[in-house]
């Protein structure tokens, strides 16, 4: 099989719940009985509905939904917590359904980490114990997993409270306690479910912020579950979105804020600012069709890489008034937005509103 960038790949992944789950299955996909007939005819519940998409290496993948869109239960499939009722699941381009037992536990406590909404923290132990639990069960002797949890409370932000108990820290404390036990055992991927939903708003933020600096740093590939729009776009890479099961769009924040797939998508994206999403590089004019039409481009124009948001553009444009050259990462000149680009970019954003 050859290799491919895909970190993770599930490959029409069905879940049904119920004693009858196959037959219920089977009627699903060859007769397209709805989801209340395969619970009244069945007694069976579609939890994943034939979902597809791939995590590349080092990514940060969001899927979103509201509750019971099947979201929690999707990521628990990806380390075999729940059995898929039919389809694949490839870690590293390996086929995990066909893992034996031993494979299985060798997956979950060396490559993969989960953090959950409740820290599920050992009240007995101390901050360090807690956190140098996986490299307890994998067998690493007691000065060794110590030394590599130290290391991590460091990375997180937590020195000092190494000697403390769960129950003497904030939630956001715990929270990042759970986020260090998760990374001890420098899993290859993190499975975060709604990670931080349970904490009020300022510390979410600020530990989406953390987030966000460890994965740059870390670059572990991330499957991140959240129920907030808000959170997915500052988060992920990319985004999936959910409803009864199905994935109905996959993309970039901007790709998601800027070209929703349907009213359900729409509803959702109609509170996010494009100023938060959307990059230079998608309303800027060409470097030569600007050219083209003017005839000398002036040395003095300030600069913007194609990554920047529209905020940033808005920013660097008030001090100007002029055109801004739009650069690629090797600096080389790429294209050019002018006054009325940004003005364009903004008021397109609130068409309809």
């Amino acid at each position: 099989m050859e290799s491919s960038d895909s970190a993770i790949k599930i490959e029409n992944v069905w879940k049904v719940f119920g004693n009858t789950s196959n037959e219920a299955l089977n009627s699903i996909q060859n007769q397209g009985i709805s989801k209340n007939e395969a619970l009244e005819k069945y007694n069976s519940v579609i939890g994943v509905s034939d979902v597809s998409f791939d995590v590349k290496q080092g990514e940060i993948f969001c899927v979103m939904g509201l509750s019971g869109s099947g979201k929690s239960t999707l990521v628990r499939h990806i380390n075999r917590l729940l059995e898929p009722t039919s389809g694949k699941i490839l870690i590293n381009d390996q086929d995990i359904m066909k893992f034996d037992r031993e494979s299985l536990q060798e997956l979950r406590n060396k490559k993969i980490g989960m953090v959950f909404q409740n820290f599920a923290l050992m009240p007995h132990r101390s901050v360090v114990d807690n956190i140098a639990m996986p490299l307890e069960i994998r067998g690493i002797s007691k000065n060794d997993r110590l030394d590599a949890a130290n290391k991590i409370l460091d990375i997180v932000e937590l020195q000092g409270w190494g000697n403390k108990f769960a129950h003497e820290l904030s939630g956001g404390m715990q929270q990042r306690v759970g986020l260090a036990r998760a990374l001890a055992a420098d899993p290859e991927f993190l499975l975060m479910d709604e990670p931080f939903s349970a904490l009020d708003p300022l510390i979410r933020r600020q530990l989406q912020s953390e987030f966000i600096k460890l994965s740059k740093q870390m670059k572990k590939t991330t499957v991140f579950i959240t129920h907030d729009l808000d959170e997915a776009v500052r988060v992920g890479h990319r985004i999936a979105i959910m409803r009864d099961g199905k994935v109905i769009q996959i993309g970039t924040p901007e790709e998601i804020v800027v070209s929703p797939a349907d009213e359900y998508v729409a509803d959702f994206v109609k509170g996010i600012s494009r100023l938060k999403v959307v990059q230079a590089k998608s309303i800027m004019q060409t470097f030569e069709n600007y050219e083209k039409k003017n005839a000398e481009i002036s040395k003095d124009l300030d600069s913007v890489y194609e990554h920047e948001l529209l905020s940033k553009l808005i920013e660097v444009s008030k001090s100007n008034q002029k055109p801004l050259i739009v650069k690629d990462s090797n600096k080389k000149n790429v294209g050019v937005i002018t006054q009325s680009d940004l003005l364009k970019a903004v008021i397109e954003g609130s068409d309809g509103e």
